[in-house]
């Protein structure tokens, strides 16, 4: 009875499977859900953004907006403008106009690209830009008294541009002028219809077209002429000197107490406001409450009509930081230029005018203060690396000496033993200057400048360029130096100009880039 149970319970299995497809696939052909409705198709132009965006995440921005196709097609045809010029002459045509000029809604595609930056303030890209685009052009030919319409269609264009940044500035976008030029002839490829007929099977005519277009476009831009895109005043983007502040630090008198003993050690720091150069300093008169200084000092102008000469007196600590006495501030704009004028400046906690505290007396200091500014046209001189041409020195530098200018760049493969937080300090003559710090950076960029004014060509001297690393707020290590250089100015004194790439000593990878210049009036 169980073999017999057995049999029949599997061909009942089965044959429910059978009827069960069988009459499923009846359902499934023959009967339709009520519920189920035709779509309805509507054209794009009737669809909202948010539909827009999910069925077309990445259209070309000149498809979604206008002003890309336009400001593109704009171009072209001023490029265009003296090709046709040249050839409408030659072959005796009349005119050659645009009739339509857009882009279409196929963008270029970029197969790859070479970017890197030289010694000299530049960026330079090289793509590898192929087009295979559906653009709508329409040419109308007038010639001999008869007009032709031409259509070009199947457009292809493959082109190796060379796109360079410079210089690079400080200023937003971080550069002055696009240069644009072609390492090789473009590839253009196309067809051209006239009157329904494709004029590109005609036997020769394609090559020759082709020849025209790669000899005309490479005599514009073939590599080394170039496409020059101004984008901003470099003059304006490295706000370059206009003249000197001559400073003469005369006196204090009746200075604040500061010592416990009753007695203060002070000294003066002056500096330009707007200028990241480390301020200048006076020496440090001992136990004196009304010092005599009679120092000099030169400061360089950038811009007269915003920058202030900021003037502050400290008491000299040995250990600890130094008390601020007061402080005061002469707006360049106030000054007449090469006039001498001796200033007598109450001394303030801070310079809000409505802090009760600068009501208290802290003493007066007394400077004379002379600006002059460059001779006219001193400050247009071009110092762009093309020209290969050097600034002046401005009006007032000494005779037979001049300007020597520092420019810290960059810095590669610095690395310290326990923390790389570099700086370049810079050791001239006696003089120390620093640049600002960069945190756990082992590839560091400066692009800061610093100014010595010299009574005589330093010839004979050498200057000491070192990459410090600054320790942690927080921490039990203490400076670590990176690495050091000491370069003879003999060599930037003869040739105007230096700009290299030096290897540090002590250091077993490092590199620094430093610019020089020696500038003479």
């Amino acid at each position: 009875m169980g073999f017999f149970r057995t049999v029949l319970g599997f061909f009942g299995f089965g044959v429910g499977v059978t009827m069960g497809l069988v009459i499923g696939y009846y359902l499934f052909i023959y009967f339709q859900p009520t519920d189920v409705k035709d779509p309805v198709i509507r054209p794009l132009v009737e669809l909202d953004t948010k539909s827009l965006e999910s069925m077309l995440p990445e259209v070309p921005h000149w498809v979604k907006n206008p002003d890309f196709d336009r400001a593109i097609c704009k171009t072209a045809k001023e490029i265009a403008k003296p090709i046709i010029a040249e050839n409408t002459a030659k072959y005796k045509i009349d005119s050659v106009e645009f009739e339509t000029l857009t882009l279409g809604s196929l963008p270029p595609t970029f197969q790859g690209m070479k970017v890197y930056t030289t010694d000299e303030q530049e960026l330079i890209m090289e793509p590898s830009i192929k087009w295979a685009g559906n653009p709508n052009i329409t040419v109308v030919v007038k010639a001999f008294g008869l007009k032709a319409t031409a259509q070009v269609i199947d457009l292809h264009v493959f082109a190796l541009p060379r796109i360079t940044l410079k210089p690079l500035v400080p200023s937003f976008p971080c550069f002055a002028k696009i240069v644009v030029s072609l390492m090789e002839k473009p590839h253009v490829d196309f067809g051209l219809k006239l009157l329904g007929a494709d004029l590109m099977a005609i036997p020769g005519l394609y090559v020759f077209v082709q020849e025209i277009i790669k000899t005309q476009v490479a005599n514009m831009y073939l590599w080394p002429k170039v496409l020059e895109v101004p984008i901003m005043d470099p003059a304006k983007a490295q706000k370059k000197p206009v003249g000197i502040l001559h400073v003469n630090i005369v006196r204090a008198v009746k200075l604040t107490k500061k010592d416990f003993l009753g007695k203060s050690d002070p000294y003066v720091k002056l500096k330009l406001t707007e200028e990241k150069l480390p301020s200048k300093k006076t020496s440090v008169k001992r136990s004196n409450l009304n010092p005599e200084w009679n120092e000099d000092f030169k400061l360089v102008v950038k811009d007269p009509e915003s920058q202030a000469l900021e003037l502050t007196v400290y008491d000299w600590e040995q250990v600890g930081k130094h008390d601020k006495i007061g402080m005061s501030v002469i707006p360049l704009k106030e000054l007449i230029p090469d006039e001498a004028k001796s200033l007598t400046l109450d001394l303030h906690k801070t310079m809000d005018a409505n802090d009760p505290a600068n009501d208290k007396f802290r003493g007066q200091l007394t400077v004379d203060v002379t600006y002059k500014p460059f001779k006219e046209g001193d400050s247009d001189v071009d110092t762009s690396d093309e020209s290969g041409t050097i600034e002046k020195a401005p009006d007032g530098t000494p005779e037979g000496g001049g300007l020597l200018v520092v420019i810290v760049h960059e810095a590669q493969d610095v690395e310290g033993k326990h923390h790389t937080n570099p700086y370049v300090r810079i050791v001239f003559r006696g003089e120390e200057r620093k640049t600002k710090h960069i945190k756990k950076n082992r590839d560091p960029r400066w692009e800061q400048e610093f100014q010595f004014v010299c009574e005589e060509p330093p010839i004979n001297d050498k200057m000491q360029i070192e990459v410090i690393s600054r320790p942690p707020s927080i921490g039990i290590h203490s400076k670590e130096n990176l690495g050091y250089v000491v370069i003879s100015l003999a060599d930037v004194i003869n040739n105007k100009r230096i700009n290299e790439k030096y290897h540090l000593i002590d250091s077993k990878n490092g590199r620094i880039q430093l610019e020089l210049q020696w500038r003479t009036s």
